[in-house]
């Protein structure tokens, strides 16, 4: 059934639904708030849009101990680091049948595709918005990128703070819904969708010059149920795209369009049931957090009391001058020792509470993983190279679902949404034959992913090992050894560029050449051989007038 919505009705279904999305929010903000209080003070928007004149405000006030701030910062960084580095390739375009990968031209085209991919990574803001999301990420639970086109760097993102955006998800569980609200100016509002787009009172302030004044804006993206199949334009795309100010505007919509594809990423560390929103090491590490600021105010005010104790002093000295700095002098008019002194004497346990603080804050960078990513830094010894290694993949084990969820949630998504806006900008080379019609796949081979693979590649190692010294007692054993199979197999557990692996067809002609050459070259010895033979024999005299060789051939 095609439903079709004019600008009015369209835009009161996205308010109804904005309305049904925030009352399912409500319940998650009072948590976000605390993280944001004590771990992300500057993430989050929580009481609406920010004003101009308050964006720089202290908001680091409930902060006494920044153990969790950097703790939320090293998961972030060793993320980024860790699977999607900047400094080296963390993904390969393949594709689902290795005979088709071996075909000609194949490898070569995925290989061209996917340093063109990350040209556009770097050359573009995504990298930079990875970074932002992998922090919300690990303290919300949540976090949210919006890929669109743009014209210069073929893409640009928009990463997302909790509090700004509503989220909706299919029966799946996989986000198709995202309604957000952000600030725009009014000269940004004209510019971006024209005079006649915006409401009478926006028009009203750009003509009397209040360029500066922000206007709040709702932007949603949502399956569009109903479209009209058989139309091409931009309303009848398989995602909806509804631009409209907040407040003030009756009616009217700023803009109306779609996409093909869903245009935002939202990851979730942890799901629980049908939820929508993630939990996260945040939520976990928060009661420590709070903790650590409670002690360290103690520890702070134990400090000053023993440094700076309170003083006491008889009637007499209540108009005389005293003073407490290092060398001064005060006259007491009591000399029997009752004079000015300490209130009390206080011995606090100092080395105690150091050791209780330093423990809660273990905990909460064991929460964040930040004993992983900052292991090296940590050790306490000198380890060998198979220890370091083997104690990083142990504690990687923790990390294996949550990679999986980014792969699943943030990075194919990812790839494949940056795929076709190069597509459309015409900055992929056109594919050779065999890949029509085919689907291409992603690995990843990024420091975590191989690390998280290390097991696989171990194994061989080790069947590779026993094989090698199984044949020192036994040679025939490397009959049941495929060292062709292997290399491939360990190349793609690696993340090998496929042009460093020659194919196994390539490899079987290289070795049947070399194996004609060494048959021409023993022929040729054997024959250079066989003449300088019977040139020694032509030279030796038989009698009768014959010589050696003629005598052995009978003339």
């Amino acid at each position: 059934m095609i439903m079709k919505f004019s600008d009015g009705d369209l835009r009161r279904h996205c308010e109804r639904r904005l309305g049904a999305l925030e009352r399912e929010r409500q319940s998650w903000f009072q948590h976000w708030r605390e993280l944001s209080d004590f771990i992300l003070p500057r993430r989050g928007q929580f009481l609406g849009l920010p004003g101009q004149s308050d964006r720089g405000r202290k908001v680091n006030g409930r902060i006494l101990d920044s153990t969790g701030t950097l703790a939320a910062r090293t998961l972030a960084s060793g993320l980024m680091s860790g699977v999607t580095s900047p400094a080296r390739p963390w993904f390969r375009l393949t594709v689902g049948d290795p005979a088709l990968a071996q075909a000609a031209g194949v490898r070569a085209w995925l290989d061209q595709v996917q340093e063109a991919m990350l040209r556009v990574f770097a050359r573009s803001n995504l990298y930079n918005a990875l970074a932002t999301v992998y922090e919300e990420l690990g303290v919300f639970g949540t976090g949210a990128l919006l890929v669109l086109e743009d014209e210069q760097d073929v893409v640009r993102a928009w990463p997302l703070t909790v509090g700004e955006y509503w989220l909706a998800s299919s029966d799946r569980q996989v986000v198709n819904t995202l309604y957000r609200e952000f600030p725009l100016t009014v000269f940004q509002l004209v510019e971006r969708f024209g005079r006649n787009a915006v409401s009478q009172h926006v028009r009203e302030q750009y003509d009397a010059g209040a360029w500066d004044r922000e206007v709040a804006v709702v932007h949603a993206i949502e399956p569009n149920e109903g479209r009209d199949l058989a139309r091409a334009d931009n309303r009848s795309m398989p995602f909806r795209s509804v631009y409209y100010e907040k407040v003030g505007a009756d009616d009217c919509l700023l803009s109306v369009s779609g996409f093909e594809d869903f245009p935002a990423m939202c990851p979730r560390w942890h799901l629980v049931g049908n939820d929508v929103w993630g939990r996260s090491p945040g939520m976990d590490a928060l009661p420590d957090v709070k903790g650590l600021q409670t002690m360290q105010k103690r520890f702070n005010q134990a400090l000053e009391k023993l440094v700076n104790p309170p003083m006491v002093a008889p009637p007499s000295l209540r108009n005389e001058a005293a003073s407490s700095l290092s060398g001064a002098v005060t006259y007491v008019a009591d000399p029997t020792g009752v004079g000015f002194r300490p209130a009390y004497q206080i011995n606090p346990p100092i080395n105690h509470l150091a050791s209780a603080i330093a423990d809660r804050q273990r905990s909460v960078q064991a929460a964040f993983y930040a004993d992983l990513f900052l292991m090296m830094s940590q050790l306490d010894d000198v380890r060998s190279a198979t220890e370091i290694v083997e104690r990083r993949e142990e504690k990687l084990v923790m990390l294996g679902p949550v990679l999986e969820r980014l792969h699943d949630e943030l990075l194919d998504p990812l790839i494949n949404r940056v795929f076709r806006l190069m597509e459309r900008a015409r900055a992929v080379p056109p594919p050779p034959e065999a890949l029509n019609g085919q689907a291409m796949d992603v690995e990843y081979v990024s420091s975590l992913a191989q690390a998280q693979r290390a097991v696989a590649t171990g194994g061989i190692e080790r069947f590779v090992s026993f094989a090698g010294r199984a044949a020192t007692m036994k040679p025939d054993v490397l009959d049941k050894l495929d060292i062709d199979q292997t290399v491939d197999a360990y190349g793609d557990l690696l993340g090998v560029p496929g042009r460093l692996i020659v194919p196994t067809e390539q490899a079987a002609a290289a070795r049947e050449q070399r194996a004609q050459v060494q048959q021409q070259q023993m022929a040729l010895q054997v024959g250079q051989a066989m003449a300088a033979g019977a040139e020694k024999l032509g030279g030796i005299d038989a009698g009768g007038g014959k010589n050696a060789l003629q005598a052995l051939l009978g003339r």
